[in-house]
């Protein structure tokens, strides 16, 4: 485990039903052993320890920014209570997202919040295909900012279809669409230490689902 806070992110996870453990059918077709929905985060108490957590994550990636962007719909409430966040440490940021769709009256437009100017940082749940991060940066390179970085909350490590050729995961391909990193607050490989460092006699058998799909489906990392 690479620190006491990433394991205590990881109990936060299973504590509010964000992380769950079984048999899921992914997007991609995929069977996987664990599932992963930070929409189950909707009280007051727990957005402001996920704010928490990633702000750790921003302050640990050393990265600097202006603007928190929160791509439509799941990054706009992270991207709030992270910014929440880091002002009770006295970093003031604004906060800007997207809509999906054009606003045709009023104010108009797709950009939503801070102006989008300066060093602006991506935040989002977990990277499957990467599609809304790509469509937020689509929006974002039509304005004067520069991408400087996006930060999850947890990186799968999965190879995906459209990359199994180069062999980089759905993340290395972001960071280099992007020409920015993309950091993680947790990851595959810590689930895996976390569930085998557990007490739960229930852990062994998840424990062995890991990591059968971490080697047929993910970059294996040494942890």
């Amino acid at each position: 485990m690479s620190d006491k806070k990433t394991t205590a992110f990881i109990d936060f996870l299973l504590t509010q039903n964000v992380l769950k453990f079984g048999e899921f059918t992914l997007n991609s077709g995929r069977v996987s052993p664990y599932f992963f929905n930070l929409g189950e985060v909707s009280g007051g108490a727990a957005f402001a320890t996920l704010g928490e957590a990633y702000a750790d994550a921003l302050e640990g990636s050393g990265l600097e920014f202006d603007v928190l962007f929160g791509p439509a719909y799941k990054g706009i409430p992270i991207a709030v209570a992270t910014a929440v966040a880091l002002a009770r440490r006295g970093v003031d940021v604004g906060v800007a997202y997207n809509r999906k769709e054009a606003k045709d009256h009023g104010e108009g437009g797709r950009l939503v919040g801070a102006p989008v100017e300066g060093r602006v940082l991506l935040i989002d749940d977990v990277l499957t295909s990467g599609k809304a991060i790509r469509d937020a940066a689509s929006l974002i390179a039509d304005t004067q900012a520069d991408i400087v970085g996006c930060v999850i909350a947890m990186d799968r490590q999965e190879i995906t279809t459209a990359s199994a050729v180069s062999g980089d995961t759905a993340v290395q391909a972001l960071a280099r669409d992007l020409n920015a990193p993309v950091t993680s607050i947790a990851n595959l490989g810590d689930l895996i230490q976390y569930l085998d460092q557990s007490d739960d006699p229930a852990s062994t058998s998840t424990l062995a689902g890991m990591r059968d799909y971490q080697a047929q489906y993910c970059q294996v990392t040494t942890v």
